[in-house]
């Protein structure tokens, strides 16, 4: 099938959607792993190569800083690749994503540290941590849209979840190279040159998904859209920047969106980049206790993210959801109670059983918020909506969970910012409408009944 045909309503590409779903999972990943790279590395050496202080926690609470700057780039992303995807395509915007992203990560394996240049190092890594910020405020919407928009309504939610994988992937690959080389690394040897190398093993990564995003299709849900725009542009039909009219008639979804991110964003963050810093400042535990703990998690995250998906389908985004925000309240207590055992089978089963309810979260998340938005602004208000949950939450995550470390020298605060969090989610569960089965070629006031059984999707006016 050619690129400029769209597939029939409702309907997959014909042998295309496992190639989509390739080109997004393989370009998620590595930015993923560019990013999270650098939440580790945070934790573990840019406190003071970067941000040298006499006082560990201070050290990582600056670092912590430059690494929540990355979240504040991301809506800007959000709102220029949003803007541009939603009016000359998706797959454009992903393979642009991709190389600032990549090169962003690249270079910081070339940055000289405090110990060299002074104030300069901090400032440079800043800069790129910007880049690295406003690429991936891009990424999320394009790649779970370009799945979302190629796959079937009925199975939505197990495709468009695969992308969503890319999260823990990526995660448990940039883990691993840290957790091979604090293994094969003497502590000065990690500190002096080797936590280099896995920022300029990214160079190749890039190279790898660049080759493959670059080979799949446009989402025929948006050439007929595009379609129906140049017509209507050629009969003097004037089109509002895409982002104005998110935020004009579509300023619930953007709501719903940032709430139903919101408990997850911050439980993810806390789970693995916060638990870098609690198991090696606060327990005084070897930090290959963390790296392995989340290492073998993420690789259970990575298989269950779809299979919740897939429930999602079944049973619908909004029970899914509520499961994985309900369960993960009550056990961001129990979480932290595990970890003080101090034992490493201990540690990694609370690690997995909290990114299990995450996934029940972040699996129907992707089917979710695209099916919350039209297709001519499907791009920017995805993209809006979760980046700026990305600033009120995982930004701050690590941050806040350091300060309330720091201040009151337990984990019970830490808890119970966590558990609010997912109560959060969970109250925006409770109000938002359900959209499975959604036929995305459709206006939302256009949709068809539901199937039986499924709760129907409402006109945008009578949504939440």
């Amino acid at each position: 099938m050619s690129e400029t045909t769209p597939a029939k309503p409702g309907e997959p590409r014909p042998g295309g959607i496992a190639r989509v779903v390739g080109a997004s999972l393989i370009g998620t990943t590595v930015e993923w792993y560019d990013f999270f790279l650098y939440g580790s590395a945070a934790a573990l050496v840019f406190n003071t190569l970067f941000f040298p202080s006499s006082d560990p926690l201070v050290g990582t609470l600056l670092a912590f800083m430059t690494y929540a700057i990355g979240f504040l780039a991301r809506p800007i992303g959000g709102m220029v690749f949003g803007h541009y995807g939603d009016r000359i395509g998706r797959k454009k915007l992903l393979v642009l994503s991709l190389l600032m992203m990549g090169g962003a990560t690249f270079a910081m394996g070339l940055l000289p540290t405090y110990g060299s240049i002074g104030v300069g190092a901090p400032i440079l890594l800043t800069v790129l941590r910007l880049i690295q910020g406003f690429a991936l405020g891009g990424e999320w919407g394009g790649a779970v849209l370009i799945v979302s928009e190629h796959g079937g309504d009925r199975h939505r939610g197990f495709w468009a979840s695969w992308p969503q994988c890319g999260v823990p992937a990526g995660n448990l690959l940039a883990t691993a190279v840290l957790a091979v080389l604090a293994s094969v690394q003497s502590e000065a040897a990690f500190q002096s040159w080797g936590w280099r190398i896995p920022f300029l093993l990214s160079g190749v990564l890039v190279l790898i998904g660049l080759w493959i995003r670059v080979s799949v299709s446009e989402s025929p849900v948006f050439l007929a859209a595009q379609a129906k725009a140049e017509a209507a542009a050629a009969e003097g039909v004037e089109e509002k920047p895409p982002v104005v009219e998110v935020f004009r008639r579509s300023w619930r979804e953007v709501l719903g969106a940032i709430g139903v991110r919101f408990g997850e964003n911050i439980s993810y963050y806390v789970l693995t980049s916060f638990l870098l810093v609690y198991v090696t400042t606060h327990l005084d535990l070897p930090k290959s206790t963390a790296l392995n703990a989340v290492l073998i998690a993420s690789a259970v995250h990575f298989v269950t993210i779809p299979l919740w998906g897939a429930l999602s389908d079944r049973l619908g985004r909004k029970p899914v959801t509520m499961i994985g925000a309900v369960g993960m309240a009550a056990w961001a207590f129990a979480f932290f109670s595990l970890v003080d055992t101090r034992s490493f089978a201990v540690i990694t089963l609370s690690v997995t059983v909290g990114l299990l309810l995450h996934g029940a979260m972040y699996g129907p998340q992707a089917a979710f918020i695209s099916e919350m938005f039209d297709t001519e602004v499907r791009y920017s208000g995805a993209s809006v909506g979760s980046q700026l949950a990305s600033i009120l939450a995982g930004a701050l995550a690590p941050i806040i969970a350091v300060e309330l470390l720091r201040q009151y020298g337990s984990s019970t605060p830490i808890a119970l910012y966590l558990s609010a969090a997912a109560l959060v989610t969970a109250l925006t569960v409770l109000v938002v409408k359900e959209t499975r089965g959604r036929d995305l070629t459709r206006p939302a006031k256009a949709s068809p009944p539901a199937r039986k059984g499924q709760e129907p999707v409402l006109a945008r006016s009578d949504r939440a």
